[in-house]
């Protein structure tokens, strides 16, 4: 058997670790519904410094996924049994713990998430938000046609972590991105509350039909009013070239795909957007979260140092030895995005570990 340490990293590593319309809730609230640190420059220099080594990641990457379509799927859902590897979600620092819970909060309040898992070890907290069980495959409790979507297995979700001995701030609620290679995070739900994005510290740009926002960790996101299978619907990167980052995520498994739409006139209305000109959007499976691919005049994107990563789960080829313990191979592509892969044994013994049971009353309620 082929003995690897799939966590090993590349070049870095990870540290330790419709029409809308207005209605009223009873409280009256309207609804939309239907200087950088030693530590920033150090992480900002060995992501270029992977950027500059692409071809040899390419290599590493391959050898530790190779996108064998045949051989094995991510976990045993249907809708993934075309792919080895998924776009599981992503992962943001935030600085404090105030920060932590008015990203949370934002979350939740603001687009209702839910609060999928959580985890405290050490210094690190973490939470995981999303719209639906993480497990890639059927919750024992999902029934047709009785069951909502939210209960099926295999959605994405937004990893929010926080080390408390850190001395970078990531960024300053009330300001712009910190970074621009990330244009927006999509969320596709049936109802969102500015008021609730405001309160926990999100930034809004603009808000018409559509609401742009930079979150209180300093990710932007954009919202629209529709519904997706999966509400987190794609992660929309910043390119000086399409084609080379395109390049990249080919040699990882993505392809193109449809572009993904939320509401049924599919951005024939002012309250989605058409899909950008010049963009491209790839994806592992049509099924799962991908990357909308935007065209920029701009020579460098500036990266976010908020993102900590794209984070991939895969299922290792046949015959090789996973180290659970070993860190998150990392890669960055020519924007500077990180990704990270885990792969799929090791994600599905961690989300086990940290899943959050709901109570009695929230289960019945839904």
């Amino acid at each position: 058997m082929t003995s690897l340490s799939v966590r090993q990293s590349t070049a870095i590593q990870t540290e330790t670790r419709s029409t809308p319309f207005f209605s009223h809730a009873d409280d009256g609230e309207e609804i939309f519904e239907n200087k950088p640190t030693n530590e920033s420059q150090t992480r900002r220099s060995a992501l270029s410094n992977t950027a500059k080594s692409i071809l040899a990641s390419y290599a590493l990457v391959n050898a530790a996924m190779p996108m064998n379509k045949a051989n094995a799927a991510v976990g045993t859902i249907p809708e993934f049994s075309d792919t080895n590897a998924v776009l599981q979600g992503l992962t943001v620092d935030v600085a404090d713990q105030s920060q932590f819970d008015e990203m949370t909060a934002f979350m939740v309040d603001g687009f209702s998430g839910k609060i999928l898992r959580q985890s405290k070890s050490g210094s690190i907290s973490d939470v995981w938000i999303g719209f639906g069980p993480e497990e890639m495959k059927i919750p024992d409790d999902f029934e047709l046609p009785v069951s909502s979507f939210s209960k099926y297995g295999g959605h994405s979700s937004i990893h929010v972590r926080y080390d408390s001995q850190t001395t970078e701030a990531f960024y300053r609620k009330g300001q712009d991105a910190p970074g621009d290679n990330i244009a927006y995070v999509q969320i596709g739900v049936q109802e969102y509350r500015i008021s609730q994005m405001v309160k926990n510290g999100g930034n809004i740009i603009d808000a018409y039909g559509i609401v742009n926002v930079v979150s209180p960790s300093g990710l932007p996101f954009r919202g629209i009013i529709g519904i997706s299978p999966d509400p987190i619907m794609f992660i929309a990167i910043n390119c000086s070239s399409v084609n080379k980052s395109r390049e990249f995520y080919e040699q990882l498994g993505f392809t193109q795909q449809e572009y993904p739409y939320c509401r049924p006139n599919k951005g024939m209305g002012q309250f989605e957007p058409l899909q950008p000109k010049g963009s491209v959007y790839l994806a592992p499976s049509k099924n799962s979260v991908g990357v909308l691919l935007l065209p920029v005049k701009k020579k460098n994107v500036k990266p976010n140092p908020v993102l900590r990563s794209l984070d991939i789960v895969y299922q290792a080829s046949e015959g090789t030895v996973v180290d659970p313990s070993a860190d998150l191979m990392v890669v960055a592509d020519p924007s500077t995005v990180p990704i990270a892969f885990e792969p799929f044994e090791v994600f599905e013994a961690l989300e086990k570990k940290t899943r959050v049971i709901p109570d009695i009353e929230e289960a019945a309620n839904e």
